[in-house]
């Protein structure tokens, strides 16, 4: 009752400082040079979140020349796919996480934050879609491998499957044509899991199939916990795909929520959630290269050097080392997805360059993210301003839909997007 009582005061408090959530006038916040605001702390951080209305027949709004469906509704919570060289889509369903709330202030944010969730239960499984004649729905699905402990990251790599759980790096040998996997997987490697505050663990090999990368987020937004629990955490690791002996490749990332590799490069890159409580434009979520030995600031600093003041102690030469990222994406737009498009893409200005999932905002009074957007790519780097793809998850200040990972299919050329708040798969592909 008295958690119940706290939470009520506070979001009453909350909503009387909404005029602190606004963002500052045109600023410009995507690329590789964002403007940055001073900081803007204050004692309750402005929160708000789309409430769930459902999408009631209606559909995502695509690009002229392009077609949205619904490949397959009544999921348990997709997060990321995986195409298998034979056209099947594998889903991963789930939701984890074990963090203790430390102040009033995270009971609100999981307050907030509840309010824009699904209230079906993560399925922790990987559920199977087959669409053999291409016309955009699934004829055949099947869950795949249950049982599982929050399955987020996906690859596939020499006729093995590979999971990210949350606790664990697993392996299941495969079968071309194979519906369902019934043996447990052999572990790989153990993953960092203790307290969880971001649970999710994204998943990319190697363009050579000889490594797997993990990325694992931080156990706090500024390390409010104690350092202590975040051994291993805001990193991203590289793992001997045969052997599961690992290394630490970057840090200082603070909540690398997928990975991906550059097809022209074969480099390595990331969709990174920042720190919050700084402002409603502090600090932008990024995409970026992940470079071998870099420090990315975390909690120490963002977007390179900044200092942020709330970390103690601090630690100047760490904030000495820290690179800044390569292309902001905007403050709290929550990007979750990150695909490359290969051999062409869709062509014309969908050719070379990357689809970004962003699930959407909730600290911060106008809403920011809920889309697909698409930065274009030139000699492994990326060029201009991101563009909206896929929008109109957002209507009247209310979400029909957030979108989470997004897989890019060159063979069949279509785009796949695992919408987690209508529990929907959505396929895009060029109107015939």
């Amino acid at each position: 009752m008295m958690r119940r009582l706290l939470a009520t005061s506070a979001l009453t408090l909350a909503v009387a400082m909404t005029g602190c959530g606004r963002p500052a006038e045109n600023l410009d916040q995507t690329g590789p040079s964002p403007q940055l605001p001073e900081r803007n702390e204050t004692l309750i951080p402005p929160m708000k979140i789309a409430s769930p209305t459902g999408w009631d027949g209606d559909l995502p709004t695509v690009p002229q020349g392009f077609t949205i469906t619904a490949m397959a509704t009544d999921l348990k919570i997709p997060r990321q796919m995986l195409v298998l060289p034979n056209g099947d889509i594998l889903v991963a369903e789930g939701s984890g996480g074990n963090a203790p709330k430390l102040r009033p202030k995270d009971v609100i944010a999981g307050v907030i934050k509840a309010g824009g969730k699904s209230k079906v239960k993560g399925g922790n499984r990987i559920t199977l879609l087959r669409d053999a004649d291409g016309d955009g729905t699934a004829e055949v699905r099947t869950v795949f491998i249950e049982n599982l402990d929050a399955p987020y990251g996906l690859a596939f790599v020499d006729g093995n499957l590979y999971v990210a759980n949350q606790d664990a790096l697993l392996r299941f040998p495969y079968q071309d044509g194979q519906t369902r996997i019934t043996t447990p997987g052999e572990v790989v490697t153990r993953l960092p899991s203790e307290v969880n505050h971001h649970w999710t663990k994204s998943l990319a090999a190697s363009a050579d199939g000889t490594k797997l990368y993990v990325g694992v987020g931080s156990n706090s937004n500024v390390g409010e916990r104690g350092m202590s629990v975040e051994e291993d955490r805001a990193v991203v690791l590289e793992i001997d795909r045969l052997t599961g002996a690992r290394r630490t490749l970057a840090t200082g990332i603070r909540n690398p929520t997928a990975l991906a590799i550059e097809p022209t490069s074969n480099q390595l890159w990331a969709v990174v959630n920042e720190r919050d409580e700084l402002g409603p434009e502090l600090v932008p979520d990024y995409l970026t290269s992940v470079r071998d030995g870099a420090f990315y600031g975390w909690p120490y600093s963002y977007w390179g050097q900044n200092v942020d003041p709330r970390v103690r102690p601090a630690d100047e030469e760490q904030v000495r080392s820290a690179i800044a990222p390569d292309y902001a994406l905007g403050s709290h737009v929550a990007a979750l997805g990150l695909s490359f498009a290969t051999d062409g893409g869709f062509g014309g200005r969908f050719s070379q360059g990357a689809f970004i999932g962003e699930h959407g905002s909730w600290n911060r009074q106008d809403l920011s993210g809920y889309k697909v957007i698409w930065v274009a790519f030139a000699n492994g780097r990326p060029v201009g301003r991101p563009v909206d793809f896929v929008t109109g998850f957002l209507a009247d200040g209310e979400a029909r839909g957030r979108p989470v990972g997004v897989s890019f299919d060159p063979q069949r050329r279509i785009l796949l997007i695992a919408d987690d708040l209508s529990n929907t798969v959505w396929r895009v592909a060029p109107a015939r």
